[in-house]
């Protein structure tokens, strides 16, 4: 786990950070977030590629499946801190759109099909 804190005076080149991770982008593991403090926006791609977008506030959480396209935005109290999850040691490399080629993006669209 680790702790990720996105806000003007708390971030380090917090406009070109924030314009990073509202790129689609994907993790080649699963991540849980946990919204501690403050506010934003996650969007994630449906299985027909349409976004869906929801405000996570102190104390919502989030799976992010391996694999799955998303993005995050600040609101705009642009602030908010959270921890982050993961099974073994975090690697938190994302891979911008388009990334299909990965096995972890395979196995997220052959688990949405069998949702169908």
């Amino acid at each position: 786990m680790d702790m990720i804190t996105i806000g003007r005076d708390k971030l380090p080149s917090y406009e070109e950070k924030t314009k990073m991770i509202y790129k689609e982008h994907l993790l080649l593991d699963d991540k849980i977030r946990v919204t501690l403090v403050g506010s934003g926006y996650f969007d994630v791609s449906d299985k027909e590629d349409r976004w869906i977008r929801t405000i996570m506030e102190k104390g919502d959480t989030i799976i992010l499946p391996a694999g799955i396209y998303h993005r995050f935005t600040p609101d705009e109290k642009k602030y908010e801190k959270a921890t982050r999850l993961s099974v073994g040691d975090p690697v938190w490399t994302a891979y911008n759109r388009p990334a299909d080629n990965f096995e972890a993006r395979r196995q997220n669209l052959e688990s949405l099909a069998q949702t169908a």
